[in-house]
C-alpha cells in the first residue's frame, strides 16, 4: 500500500488527536510502512508544530501545552456536549474525581459557579480549571508526573486513590470496546485508572464515538464496571448499539 507522504501524515495527526498519544510501531503496522517513515513524518510534523514527538512516539499538541488555553483540542464541539451532559450529575455537597484529557478539562470549564462540590484530581490541567471555580475544594492526588499527560502516576497516587472514597469519578479512556472494555497502551496509566474506578461509587466514562469499538493491549476494565457512559450522539444512536446490551447505562 503506497500511501502519499500527505496521507500518511493526515493519518497521523488523526491518530494523535483521537488518543492524544501514539506509538510509532503501531503506526507503522496500520500503515504499512517502516518504522523510519513514520518517525521521518512525526519529525517533519514536530518541525511544523502539528504535533510533539517524544521517545518512541507522538502526542497532541492540545495534550501538552497549558500554559496558554489550547483551542486547537481535536472535536472540541463533541466534547463540549459530554461535558454538558457530564454537568447533570453534580449534586451540591457531592465529592467527585475528575480524570486527565481534554474531554474531563472541558468538564471541569463547564461546572457552574454556584455548585459546592468537593473535586480530586491527578492532572494539573483539570486542578487549574477548578481553581477558578469559587465553590470547589480541590484536592490534587499527588506523585511523579507525566510529562505528557501532565498527570500523577506511580504507587504514590495509587496509594492515595486507595484512601478515598467518590461519589463519581469521571474518566476518559484511549480505547473503548463492547467486548474488551476500556484499555489503553500505557500500563502506568491503567493502573491508575484501575485505582480510580475501585476508589468510586459511580464510574462514569467521557468518550467521543469516534473511540469506540476499539481496542489495546492493556485492559482497565471490562464495560460493565462503568456505570454511564457519555457520549456526543443521542443514547438511541445505531453506534451504540453494541453497548446498549450491556449493563450500562448511555447518556
Amino acid at each position: 500500500m503506497n500511501m502519499l507522504k500527505e496521507e500518511r501524515q493526515r493519518t497521523i495527526l488523526n491518530e494523535v488527536a483521537l488518543h492524544n498519544k501514539v506509538l510509532l510501531t503501531d503506526i507503522a503496522d496500520m500503515l504499512d510502512v517502516s518504522i523510519d517513515t513514520v518517525r521521518r513524518d512525526v519529525k517533519e510534523l514536530d518541525t511544523g508544530n502539528k504535533l510533539r514527538k517524544v521517545h518512541g512516539g507522538a502526542v497532541a499538541l492540545g495534550f501538552t501545552n497549558t500554559t496558554v488555553r489550547n483551542d486547537n483540542i481535536y472535536a472540541l464541539d463533541e466534547k463540549k456536549k459530554i461535558a454538558e451532559k457530564a454537568v447533570s450529575f453534580l449534586k451540591d455537597g457531592g465529592v467527585i474525581f475528575i480524570d486527565g484529557g481534554t474531554t474531563c478539562v472541558e468538564l471541569a470549564r463547564k461546572i457552574p459557579e454556584t455548585i459546592q462540590l468537593t473535586c480530586f484530581t491527578m492532572s494539573l490541567p483539570v486542578a487549574l480549571e477548578l481553581l477558578l471555580k469559587p465553590n470547589i475544594k480541590v484536592i490534587l492526588v499527588g506523585g511523579e508526573v507525566s510529562k505528557d499527560a501532565q498527570i500523577s502516576m506511580g504507587a504514590s497516587t495509587i496509594h492515595q486513590l486507595s484512601e478515598i472514597h467518590v461519589d463519581y469519578s469521571f474518566i476518559g479512556t484511549g480505547y473503548v470496546d463492547s467486548v474488551y472494555g476500556l484499555t489503553e497502551f500505557d500500563w502506568d496509566i491503567v493502573q491508575v485508572k484501575k485505582a480510580v474506578i475501585k476508589s468510586s461509587k459511580k464510574t462514569i466514562l467521557l468518550s467521543i464515538s469516534e473511540k469506540l469499538n476499539s481496542q489495546h493491549r492493556y485492559k482497565t476494565c471490562d464495560i460493565h464496571a462503568i456505570h454511564t457512559m457519555i457520549t456526543e450522539l443521542d443514547p438511541s444512536h445505531k453506534h451504540l448499539n453494541l453497548f446498549r446490551n450491556q449493563e450500562i447505562h448511555l447518556l
